[in-house]
């Protein structure tokens, strides 16, 4: 499986793509940013975001996409910015048919730290463990980005070793 992991924003917009081995193994393929320029319209920012992270699913080839959720924001008009960013992540996806799976910050710290409440720089050191980096990635939104993906790949391990047992005792009855 390979996974494109996401952290939208309308400033920059974080990638990762991953590989998950059936060892279930995850090597780091490549990752990146979208940046937009704050003097351009909106909706060209918002086009630029598609754009790129259309190029990439269609360099890439990901089994599926997964998107960080917007988190509550104290300014309104921030948080619908970066939902317009998440949307046209989402969209990208959509338009060549990917799956997409989305996780809240939380999760994704849970997933990748083991703590909910986890710092960048924790979140930071646990991606270069898992994907055997010598180094963090060059930013935040790189880092945070290969987190989503780290954290899919473990949900989706999860589901099925659950869909694995929930077969065996089926079968047993």
């Amino acid at each position: 499986m390979s996974i494109l992991g996401v952290d939208p924003g309308i400033g920059t917009t974080g990638f990762a793509v991953l590989d998950e081995r059936a060892s279930g193994d995850l090597i780091f393929r490549r990752c990146g940013k979208v940046r937009t320029n704050s003097k351009s319209a909106f909706s060209i920012r918002l086009k630029r975001i598609f754009d790129e992270l259309l190029s990439v699913i269609d360099a890439e080839k990901p089994s599926a996409v997964a998107i960080e959720d917007t988190f509550l924001a104290n300014n309104v008009k921030s948080a619908l910015k970066l939902g317009q960013a998440r949307g046209a992540a989402v969209l990208a996806a959509a338009v060549r048919d990917l799956p997409v799976f989305e996780y809240s910050p939380t999760a994704v710290k849970m997933a990748v730290v083991g703590y909910g409440g986890a710092t960048k720089f924790q979140v930071e050191k646990m991606v270069c463990e898992f994907l055997h980096l010598p180094k963090p990635l060059a930013t935040d939104h790189e880092s945070d980005a290969a987190a989503v993906a780290i954290c899919h790949a473990h949900s989706a391990q999860f589901q099925r070793q659950i869909a694995l047992s929930e077969r065996a005792v089926l079968g047993k009855r």
